[in-house]
Parts: C-alpha cells; structure tokens; sequence
C-alpha cells in the first residue's frame, strides 16, 4: 500500500512546519504496532529506527546487516498505520555511490516517508567515518532527490563521530556546517556527551538541530530544548526498553519460576483497544 499523494503532502508540509515551532519529541517506532500505539499517545510525528527494525529481525544494528528493501518496507509498514508524518532512518543511503544514496531518498518517499536521514557513518571497523569531501557528495545527492519530490521532505544529516569512537566536536561541528552548506533541512550528531556540547552545536549551525536523547536519566526535553534542540529523537531506546522488560522477565522465569512480571503489564484489553484505534 502506499500513500495518498495528496496525504502524503499534507504530512510533509506538517513535518516541515514542526521544524519551525517549538521542541518537539520524535519517537521511534519499529513495527507497524508499535506505530499506531505512539500515534494514539498523542506525538506529532514517527521516525523510523534502523536498531529498531535490526534488532527485531534478530540482527545486529550498525553493521550492514539490513537491506535496502527490508528498511523499506518497514518504512512502508509504519508510514500505513499512522495518519502522523514519518521520517525514516536511512543509515548510510545503501550504497556506496552519492547516486545510490538519491535513490535511497526516492525509494523512502515512495514507500510514505516525508523525511529522512542519512549519516557520515561507512559500515567499515577499518574506517568508521567517511571522509568528509565524500560524505558532503553523498548528502549532496540526497539534496537534489529531495528538492526533486513533489512535497518538502526534511532531510537530516548525521555525523557520526561520537557513535564511533571519534569524540571529536570540533571536527563534528566542522562536519554539520558542511552538511548545511551542501543542503541539509536538520542537523544531527548522536552521541553527544553532555548537555554543553548540545549547546555548542547548536549555537554552530543555523538550522535545526536533532538531538538522540534516552541515555540519561538527568536530561529532560526541557534541557534539551533550553541548550538549542529544535527535534528530540530517542533511536533504539524504546525498542531496548521493550527488550529489556522481555530478557527481566524471561530471567525470572528461567531462574525462579515466577510470574512477578505480570504484575505490571498493561491488561491485554487495554492493549487490544489501544491497537484498536484508528492510527490513520
């Protein structure tokens, strides 16, 4: 199934919007359930999670291990059961071409997708982070498929230094102001240490910046709002709170024989009339 065109460009006008308004959180959604369950919880709008969507195909995440279609087709199946905007997690673009990354933005619009974005980051243990004249081309290319569409699709650059080992804000911040010069709608470097270097990146680049939140029990969306963040995105934070709850649970089983863990779950009703709702 795919979406309306003319649906598909009410949501991207309202993604874009969103960018223009107050901080606002992005939840990450990694199957078509846990979509319409964030929809009905009142979020503005979805974002795809490649951990999300690896982990529950019994994958590791950052490792090359999920295919273009398979990323796809998630795309598509959260993008149906949700009436929200939904922004996809591209990784790298699926290719090692600025041509293969174009048309990895294409492909996501057309599966529903009304946003995107597309990271620094090579798959490779040998060299984790592209070189930066590359990864400006390759998001150079993701500009022009973008500006190519028949809606606004918000297109976010990653750069990946934190997440590899590479603690380095000054070339981060170096990287994102290449990312906004080549064309860049958001600005996005996961990993952050603390709440200054938020601050220090925000006040670097003159468009929005996305912050990955959910690795810190102290930060709030209010803090991260008061040091720059236009967008707050969680990735595989929720989907390892999911995990989480399942290996506590399955531990108990294995190791007393108890069923404590019922205690606290959401009465399966409630869960059936919470999916029950119409996402779109």
């Amino acid at each position: 199934m795919t979406l309306d065109p003319t649906d598909q460009y009410h949501r991207a006008e309202t993604f874009a919007a969103l960018h223009d308004g107050p901080t606002f959180v992005l939840p990450n959604p990694w199957d078509a359930g846990t979509a319409r369950l964030f929809t009905g919880l009142g979020f503005a709008a979805l974002a795809t999670t490649s951990g999300g969507l690896a982990f529950s195909l019994g994958r590791p995440d950052g490792a090359n291990l999920v295919t273009r279609e398979e990323t796809l087709a998630n795309i598509r199946a959260i993008a149906t059961a949700t009436h929200l905007p939904v922004a996809a997690d591209l990784e790298s673009g699926f290719g090692p071409t600025p041509e293969d990354v174009a048309e990895t933005i294409r492909l996501a619009a057309r599966a529903g997708a009304v946003g995107g974005s597309i990271e620094d980051a090579t798959g490779d243990p040998a060299r984790p982070v592209a070189e930066l004249d590359v990864a400006v081309r390759r998001i150079e290319a993701a500009v022009r498929a973008a500006r190519a569409l028949p809606f606004r699709f918000t297109l976010a650059a990653r750069a990946e230094n934190f997440l590899y080992g590479r603690p380095d804000l000054d070339d981060t911040i170096a990287r994102l102001r290449a990312y906004e010069a080549a064309g860049a709608d958001v600005l996005y470097a996961p990993g952050l240490p603390d709440l200054d270097a938020v601050r220090a990146v925000c006040k670097a680049v003159g468009k929005p910046v996305n912050v990955l939140a959910g690795s810190s029990a102290g930060v709030t969306v209010a803090a991260l709002g008061a040091a720059g963040a236009r967008r707050i995105s969680l990735g595989s934070a929720l989907v390892r709170v999911a995990l989480s709850a399942t290996v506590a649970a399955a531990r108990e089983l294995t190791e007393h024989g108890t069923f404590g863990f019922c205690r606290d779950v959401l009465p399966y009703a409630q869960v059936n009339a919470l999916l029950a709702e119409d996402g779109r």
